[in-house]
């Protein structure tokens, strides 16, 4: 019988970025950590897609602004097909609206590009350990949460303007119900649920809701309503 232990298993990482600069920097400063190792990075975001659903990587860190598509609808697509990955969002700006997007989306962590490889280091092994990160805060599923609907709140008192001439609500009745659901909290499943309808029909009127709010997701569509008063804050 062999006296050997075995090996603990290393953190796997792809790198998305269309910078061979950022790539290579970042590459180098994990592969300096005996548990990490770098198997792959790629440029588009359709690229990763697919090697996730190959190679499965513990984590990824994914550039916002990618060639062919928004790092967000990256991190969306991995969740709606239920990878286990741990994505962490790497961005040249501060966008308050894109953090809150970002981690709806799936990501656990939301990073500026100018984070040192100590912080890097340090983020991969967090969101493996179920910790969120935006910047320099680290919290829980609950803790996030709570922060996320405070920024909600806090941006859409911060915009919000009285104009005569917006008292025109592009929703119908039922889409301004369902909308304020939403704004409630509550998921298409308890959507359907509390108004007696299907979850398709749920979602037809989110796709038209989203539609005539010229929006991509239901955080957007929140913010743009609470901002002209169509709905409540819970």
């Amino acid at each position: 019988m062999s006296d050997q232990q075995p090996k603990s298993k290393r953190i796997t990482v792809l790198l998305v970025d269309d910078h061979p600069l950022t790539r290579d920097g970042l590459q180098r400063a994990l592969e300096l950590e005996k548990d990490i190792k770098v198997i792959g990075h790629c440029e588009r975001g359709e690229e990763a897609i697919k090697f996730v659903r190959q190679q499965v990587p513990d984590v990824i860190i994914l550039d916002v602004n990618l060639p062919d598509t928004n790092g967000v609808r990256v991190a969306r697509q991995l969740q709606i097909e239920r990878h286990h990955v741990a994505v962490i969002m790497l961005t040249a700006y501060h966008e308050e609206q894109q953090v809150i997007h970002a981690m709806r989306a799936g990501a656990r962590a939301y990073c500026s590009k100018t984070i040192t490889p100590d912080d890097i280091i340090a983020t991969v092994r967090d969101v493996l350990r179920g910790i969120y990160v935006v910047e320099d805060r680290r919290l829980s599923e609950r803790e996030l949460e709570t922060w996320i609907t405070e920024q909600i709140q806090r941006m859409s008192r911060s915009t919000y303007t009285v104009d005569p001439e917006e008292h025109y609500i592009p929703l119908s009745p039922r889409e301004t119900e369902i909308l304020q659901l939403v704004t409630n909290g509550l998921s298409n499943k308890e959507i359907a649920m509390h108004l007696g309808i299907s979850q398709q029909t749920v979602k037809n009127h989110m796709t038209s809701i989203l539609t005539k709010l010229n929006v991509e997701d239901r955080t957007q569509a929140v913010v743009t309503a609470l901002k002209h008063g169509w709905v409540r804050n819970p």
